[in-house]
């Protein structure tokens, strides 16, 4: 496998790394639930993001026996300066992996699952062909699981997304990430413009179906520059909205350019339901499908 290196600005080698505030600590909490979760994700030989994209909330989660799955193998084609995920060009394609998350949704009795991917631009559909069989499978085992997809852009081919929102996931979810300014330094290959098409399809196609988008601060952005994303989002007519505090998972990766307070969170959650989300998550170590279950529940509340 050839791994694509991530070059960071001559500059920014050069910063100290800021200390994380009090309100940063992770608690660690590796009961029986987080070994007996482990284990079966290693038996069933799958990929979750909570491991492979160093997630804060992992044990918390795991914990919880909540996770969220990475199919389409652990080796992305893109190498965004954030994501601690292995980048490369990937060998992997398992059309029995659908089947393999299906047992194991089944086996932890969940109510609510994310199913993620690494970015495939290197297949024909960017992967839309599995993930709509992972949805499948899964409703197959589990009829009373709802399901969330947290897809990549499929390099703007809405055919790929159409054939995802045929398999009618229970949320559609994709990140915008970052502000517009610094989206092409921050994403690779990605494109502001074209995360807000994709979740604009997505609602056209199937109108019912929420959508969701995630923005992480502390890359450098500016809270107007935040707002502003959030108006964007709203005008793609997103419903979910959740935003975390970005954490350096190397020193190869981004600079912390600022650790936002408790305070300023409430301040953008206040905000996001000022302009017309259904939900906003906030917080310092919101990720994606952080309370992912709850976040639905509070959004259709919200109807």
């Amino acid at each position: 496998m050839e791994e694509l290196n991530i070059v960071q600005d001559p500059q920014e080698k050069k910063q100290e790394p800021l200390r994380r505030p009090d309100w940063l600590k992770i608690r660690l909490n590796t009961n029986q639930n987080f070994t007996e979760l482990k284990e079966l994700m290693r038996g069933n030989h799958l990929h979750t993001v909570c491991e492979e994209a160093r997630c804060p909330n992992i044990f918390e989660c795991w914990a919880n026996r909540t996770a969220t799955f990475m199919i389409l193998g652990s080796v992305c084609t893109r190498a965004c300066r954030f994501c601690a995920v292995t980048s490369g060009l990937p060998t992997e394609l398992d059309w029995e992996e659908p089947k393999r998350v299906a047992e194991s949704v089944e086996s932890m009795g969940l109510q609510h699952v994310v199913v993620t991917s690494v970015a495939r631009d290197d297949l024909r559909d960017g992967g839309a062909a599995i993930f709509a069989e992972t949805i499948r499978a899964i409703r197959e085992k589990s009829l009373r699981c709802s399901v969330e997809v947290l897809i990549p852009d499929f390099q703007g081919d809405w055919g790929a997304l159409k054939i995802v929102m045929d398999a009618r996931p229970d949320i559609l979810n994709h990140n915008i990430e970052t502000v517009r300014r610094l989206s092409d330094k921050v994403r690779s290959k990605a494109k502001y413009d074209r995360t807000l098409e994709l979740l604009r399809q997505a609602k056209n196609m199937q109108p019912e179906i929420p959508t969701k988008s995630s923005i992480m601060v502390g890359v450098g952005e500016t809270f107007g520059e935040v707002l502003q994303t959030m108006d964007d989002l709203r005008a793609a007519d997103v419903d979910i909205l959740t935003i975390g505090q970005y954490l350096q998972p190397t020193k190869q990766h981004l600079n912390v350019q600022r650790f936002w307070t408790p305070e300023e969170f409430a301040a953008l959650k206040e905000e996001g339901m000022k302009r017309g989300f259904k939900h906003v998550e906030s917080g310092p170590l919101v990720r994606s499908s952080y309370h992912a279950h709850e976040q639905v529940q509070q959004a259709e509340s919200h109807v």
